[in-house]
């Protein structure tokens, strides 16, 4: 771990790739909170971040002194396992472009954020990032996380050769305002808040929920995520790999009936063991950060209100 005493200039330019999204945005906001004055940000239709030309274009013209890397092509156990070529190419192209094109245009330091799916399937619990590249990966999410351990690979290689300060990050389950609520390619939080809410508006008594119950998940609230990540830029972090996370898990059952509280749904779960339960358990440990200095601040049933409320007044009535 490298710590530089280089903290960022409130002038500084700022690229968020991917600011739309629910990381990217949320790193927008805690850096429009921070007073942070020359922000850059581009839509799909402005810069295809799969056009190699383009994205080293965009570099070479706007130089960012300061990279997120949030974009990335994301979803759920059954995107993730049915969408398997479109995951594995479209994220490696925009990773690999976004690192070559900051390091050409010599940018300061890039934050790159991979995911938790990277560690094998059945490591120790919790995970520390040591574990990585220590065995099989979670083979309904494979070509994702071999997309993104290409991505931390990547930071790390061009620190060795160019002497970069590529850092990589890699969260736990996110949830919270601008999440993905299409049950077909989302998340298992959102996904139960959407159907428990709909479950709500129809008066059901059932909610039928994907797998066993038994997993257990770790979740954090996004805009702690974006928090960890202006962090670790702010403290002048160069390089290295980071879990953020919470430190503590519970099952999908668990989570369930928090969400079901939260919503004001009363009715029966009901495990449809006939689809996937992914990995068995999956919590990070995060004492690097911590030793940092920093943790998350959210608790589970707050957050998860936050995310309802977001959810009920943006996608939902």
């Amino acid at each position: 771990m490298i710590i530089t005493n280089n903290p960022i200039n409130k002038q500084a330019r700022i690229y968020v790739a991917g600011h739309r999204g629910m990381v990217g945005s949320a790193i927008v906001r805690r850096l429009q909170a921070g007073d942070y004055a020359n922000i850059l940000t581009r839509t799909h239709a402005d810069l295809d971040l799969t056009n190699q030309s383009a994205v080293a274009e965009f570099f070479l013209k706007q130089k960012p002194d300061y990279v997120f890397m949030a974009a990335a092509k994301v979803g759920g156990i059954h995107a993730n396992n049915s969408c398997r070529a479109d995951f594995i190419y479209q994220n490696l192209m925009m990773e690999a472009n976004i690192v070559h094109a900051a390091w050409q245009a010599g940018v300061r330091r890039l934050l790159f954020l991979g995911s938790s799916c990277v560690y094998p399937r059945d490591c120790p619990q919790p995970i520390k990032e040591e574990y990585l590249l220590t065995g099989p990966l979670e083979q309904t999410n494979e070509p994702y996380a071999i997309a993104k351990i290409a991505g931390i690979k990547l930071c790390e290689s061009y620190n060795r050769q160019y002497n970069t300060q590529y850092v990589s990050v890699m969260p736990t389950n996110l949830y919270g305002p601008n999440d993905n609520y299409d049950l077909n390619n989302s998340h298992v939080l959102p996904a139960l808040i959407r159907k428990a809410h709909d479950a709500k508006l129809r008066g059901d008594k059932e909610l039928v929920v994907w797998g066993s119950g038994m997993p257990m998940r770790e979740f954090l609230y996004v805009e702690d995520m974006a928090d960890a990540c202006v962090f670790l830029m702010e403290n002048g972090v160069a390089d290295g790999l980071f879990n953020v996370g919470t430190g503590e898990d519970v099952t999908i059952r668990e989570l369930a009936e928090t969400v079901m509280s939260v919503v004001g749904f009363n009715g029966e779960i009901v495990f449809n063991t006939s689809k996937p339960d992914g990995t068995p358990r999956k919590l990070l440990n995060v004492d690097r950060m911590r030793a940092l200095g920093w943790q998350a601040k959210t608790e589970l049933r707050e957050g998860i209100a936050k995310a309802y409320k977001d959810f009920t007044t943006h996608v939902r009535q």
